[in-house]
């Protein structure tokens, strides 16, 4: 299933015992669809207030139903602030999460003289206006293979930190700024971190030296603040 979410009122895509998340949504349709209970695997799990354009998930369904009459049904009886996309049916060992080879990420800031009515919960908007070029000489410190641990809200992480992220782009549109992440995988709170540090070393709080000594100490609060979620937005989600 490819999804698509407003993950405003939500707390996360994760299931949580009496907390309203996506997973918790979509398997609650299913399983009575299916008359049986349904545990829906998701490619991440995007926090509290975060959005989905591509969300991939996979389920095992015993249904009658095609793939395009799984997909109206979902759409039918899912709140009205997630869609199911596209339904397909996959190989019994395809597994979103474990599968996917890549993930693209967009967050978007405004910084223009008129506050953004329409769009206020999907983006942050910024008291100052960062410069462009700056930022973009510190993304090209943070692409690449580093240990992201410092870009990490969980200190404690047992698995290996090591990302690649391959692609930062930065553009302006207006009073809107768009910051596009690609890599193999992120931690959690990664992306927003990255953000974070961007926004300070485009407002003059970090130079290129820090931002690198930031990859390389042992100490959290070397790399910037955590951006807000609702600026944050998973894009697509890449396999084979």
């Amino acid at each position: 299933m490819v999804i698509r979410y407003d993950g405003t009122r939500y707390a996360g895509w994760q299931r949580q015992p009496d907390k309203t998340t996506v997973q918790g949504k979509l398997e609650s349709v299913l399983g009575v669809m299916c008359g049986r209970e349904v545990e829906v695997i998701g490619a991440g799990r995007t926090d509290a207030g975060v959005h989905a354009r591509g969300m991939v998930a996979n389920a095992m369904l015993e249904t009658a139903l095609a793939v395009g009459e799984i997909r109206d049904y979902l759409n039918r009886y899912l709140p009205e602030d997630i869609a199911v996309t596209e339904v397909r049916e996959a190989s019994p060992r395809f597994h979103a999460r474990y599968n996917a080879l890549g993930k693209t990420y967009c967050y978007t800031c405004y910084d223009g003289d008129v506050k953004p009515v329409f769009d206020r919960k999907y983006c942050t908007c910024l008291e100052e206006k960062p410069d462009l070029e700056q930022m973009r000489r510190v993304a090209e410190v943070l692409c690449g293979t580093h240990d992201f641990r410092n870009f990490c809200v969980n200190p404690r992480m047992k698995k290996s930190t090591v990302r690649c992220v391959d692609r930062i782009e930065i553009e302006r549109e207006g009073g809107y700024l768009c910051f596009t992440f690609h890599g193999n995988g992120f931690l959690q709170n990664m992306v927003r971190i990255m953000v974070g540090t961007l926004l300070e070393a485009g407002c003059g709080r970090m130079t290129v030296e820090q931002a690198q000594a930031a990859l390389e100490s042992p100490d959290r609060q070397k790399a910037g603040p955590t951006a807000p979620a609702q600026g944050l937005c998973l894009v697509s989600v890449d396999y084979d």
